[in-house]
């Protein structure tokens, strides 16, 4: 027997392809998403190229190594403005079906965290997908994103890992989106959601790799440690 809910999200994805807007919108999320604002902090703030410094990441957790806490905290919200902002206001172009917001957020949201990883700025490299990830999930479900939250915390305060801790955040994303309750107009088993998610989660998995081989390694520097060794190579291109 033919599963309704199958059906209505395939019809949505044909509708949703045919609409000039989507691509617009995708186009404007992406270039968005590439502007990497822990790399310009540190050239603005320090005359520093953050890719030499501590994991070579772009993002707030290595920016809090090279410009402290405050300076993290404000790429951070920066990048998480990447994927909000673009998801948000998919819901506010006129013209658009209701039932098809859902799944342009999805692909609106996934276009800004492949310009926050793949930036056409930096030769299409980047960061790692947490913060611009967690800006796109916030404004498609917030309750996902805080059962997300609160694993992250819990990991963080445990092991003091970030990059542990982004990863079981990410893997909860899914979990959270498949088993919360209905709430408002938010449906259970929102297969977009479920499905967005998903592929964010293993995106950040693959994003965080050299992060894992460290840990492995037991090189892995801990939260509040100060790391001015340039990384390698490899951890250069794959964080």
């Amino acid at each position: 027997m033919p599963n309704p809910q199958a059906f209505t999200m395939s019809t949505h994805f044909e509708a949703v392809l045919t609409q000039p807007a989507l691509w617009i919108a995708c186009a404007i999320a992406y270039l968005l998403g590439s502007i990497p604002f822990g790399l310009v902090f540190a050239k603005w703030i320090k005359g520093i190229d953050i890719r030499q410094i501590g994991s070579g990441n772009i993002g707030a957790s290595n920016a809090g190594r090279a410009l402290g806490r405050r300076w993290a905290i404000a790429v951070f919200f920066c990048d998480f403005l990447k994927g909000c902002l673009p998801v948000l206001a998919i819901r506010f172009v006129p013209g658009i079906d209701p039932a098809h917001v859902p799944m342009m957020q999805l692909f609106v949201g996934t276009a800004a965290v492949l310009g926050h990883c793949y930036s056409i700025y930096l030769k299409f490299q980047g960061g790692k997908a947490v913060a611009t990830g967690c800006g796109a999930i916030v404004a498609v479900d917030w309750t996902v994103f805080v059962a997300g939250g609160i694993v992250w915390l819990i990991t963080r305060r445990v092991t003091r890992y970030n990059g542990l801790a982004s990863i079981l955040m990410s893997v909860t994303w899914p979990i959270a989106a498949w088993l919360r309750p209905d709430i408002g107009s938010l449906h259970r088993n929102a297969p977009e959601i479920v499905l967005g998610t998903a592929l964010l989660a293993l995106l950040i998995l693959v994003r965080h790799r050299s992060n894992i081989g460290r840990m492995l390694a037991g090189t892995e520097p801990r939260a509040g440690e100060k790391v001015s060794a340039a990384p390698s190579a490899s951890a250069r291109t794959h964080g």
